[in-house]
């Protein structure tokens, strides 16, 4: 059998355009976009952080967390931390005021179960962790009730609890380490 050279470079040159086409979308596409993606980012990551320290009417960066001011004082501090999940890893934010409350915890990314893990980006368990800091952190509890320093487990996402409890308390160590507190 003859080879013919048209056929075999006629589809080559065509397969060829349609890469060289695609490429040139997705690229031009990210270009468009890139910024605007960059700017929503930022966006989230601020209302995030008002939402981890609502005291606060601004934040500035600084020794590896954001400090949270109102009316020219610091109101607290945001840590952004993570820890290993069932999925993944999952970032936490966590907001601790200049009297070492937890003040608010949100779920920046998460690759969990649906229906279990997921549940803990739901207000219902992130509230459980907006208490006074703990000496040591938190502990995560099944099955019985809570005492100060204590989360409850989600049902069927002990290691989702866990891996959330763990970043919570990476925050607060951060915040101890830079309050000098032992």
């Amino acid at each position: 059998m003859k080879l013919n050279m048209r056929e075999i470079l006629k589809p080559t040159l065509v397969l060829f355009l349609i890469c060289l086409f695609s490429v040139s979308a997705l690229a031009g596409t990210n270009a468009l976009t890139s910024d605007k993606i960059v700017e929503a980012n930022l966006a989230t990551a601020e209302q995030s952080r008002k939402i981890v320290l609502p005291e606060a009417d601004s934040f500035s960066e600084g020794d590896g967390c954001y400090k949270g001011i109102k009316g020219g004082a610091e109101v607290g501090y945001v840590f952004e931390t993570e820890s290993k999940g069932y999925g993944g890893t999952v970032q936490v934010m966590t907001g601790i005021d200049t009297n070492g409350n937890v003040t608010g915890v949100v779920i920046l990314s998460h690759n969990e179960t649906p229906g279990l893990g997921a549940n803990a980006a739901k207000e219902d368990f992130r509230k459980q962790f907006q208490q006074q800091v703990q000496s040591g952190g938190f502990s995560v509890v099944k099955n019985r009730a809570t005492t100060d320093g204590e989360v409850e487990a989600l049902t069927g996402a002990t290691i989702t609890t866990q891996a959330v409890t763990d970043a919570v308390n990476l925050a607060i160590g951060q915040y101890e380490a830079m309050k000098g507190v032992a």
